[in-house]
């Protein structure tokens, strides 16, 4: 209704001055007519018909009565605009509200594609980042087993070097050990030719001889010795002739006797020195013919 009024107040303003208008000239028509005649004037004849105060009130309330039609028109007018502004307005809100869920569900719609894409996104950057270490992982593990087949390759290489080289100094060391063998043994060859030769040349006669001379010398008969005592006594000597022990071995003579020749070596001592290191021996067997 106020929006009806605020449309159509001219017109309605209008009609309601018209209508006031025309009832004013009417009361004032007929006021006139009675009271403001002048006296000094003769009045003319007229043709004219009475109104009666009642047509007047009548007229009034016609024109009240259209008055209030028209307002009440006017006002179902309005009523009518406004029913048909409040439909609009509520199409128009429906149709807002509708465009609103559309947009919001638009927007939804939107927001799960967007979070699905994003989802899609981190799945695949996570695939790529597993690809990634997964190829890292193999890349790691190819190296290693690369290092480590190249670490086994060089133990072997070392392995089979220090086996040379182990069999090399094995073989250098039997070398030299044989030829320290041949040596030795042409060394011991070569000392026991010149120990056979020097015992069976003179100067071994002549050190035996002296040997003898020594222990005869120093030798006490006993009184059971007999005529052709022959007994062979083991002596054991040290650098320097100095006797550590003597043993009669064999002998003809009693035990008195083999005391006898044990002791006369040991008096003996320090036996003479060989005229040849060769003749030299630490344990000897010594004849022990006296002469009777």
């Amino acid at each position: 209704m106020p929006d009806f009024l605020r449309e159509y107040s001219t017109s309605v303003l209008f009609s309601m001055v018209l209508h006031g208008l025309m009832i004013a000239a009417l009361v004032f028509s007929a006021q006139f007519s009675f009271t403001h005649y002048p006296s000094n004037l003769q009045p003319l004849p007229v043709s004219a018909t009475v109104v009666d105060s009642q047509i007047l009130h009548a007229a009034a309330r016609a024109q009240e009565e259209a008055a209030a039609r028209a307002a009440a028109q006017a006002k179902a007018a309005a009523d009518a605009q406004a029913a048909e502004q409040a439909a609009t307005a509520a199409r128009e809100h429906a149709v807002e509200v509708q465009k609103a869920e559309v947009i919001k569900q638009a927007a939804d719609a939107k927001r799960v594609e967007a979070a699905k894409a994003a989802d899609d996104a981190a799945r695949a950057a996570e695939a790529v980042k597993a690809a990634d270490a997964q190829r890292a992982l193999e890349a790691k593990r190819a190296a290693e087993a690369k290092q480590a087949a190249e670490d086994k390759q060089a133990a072997l290489a070392k392995q089979a070097a220090d086996a040379k080289r182990a069999a090399d100094a094995k073989r250098a060391a039997d070398e030299r050990a044989r030829l320290d063998r041949e040596a030795e043994l042409r060394r011991q060859i070569q000392d026991e030719e010149h120990v056979s030769e020097v015992e069976a040349g003179p100067l071994g006669d002549r050190y035996r001889l002296s040997l003898q001379n020594r222990i005869t010398h120093a030798w006490i008969k006993p009184p059971s010795a007999r005529s052709g005592i022959d007994c062979r006594v083991e002596v054991t000597q040290i650098p320097g002739g100095e006797v550590t022990n003597a043993r009669v071995t064999q002998c003809n003579g009693d035990a008195a006797v083999r005391q006898s020749i044990e002791n006369a070596v040991y008096r003996a001592s320090p036996l003479p020195d060989p005229p040849d290191p060769s003749l030299f021996h630490r344990v000897f067997v010594l004849e022990f013919k006296p002469n009777d």
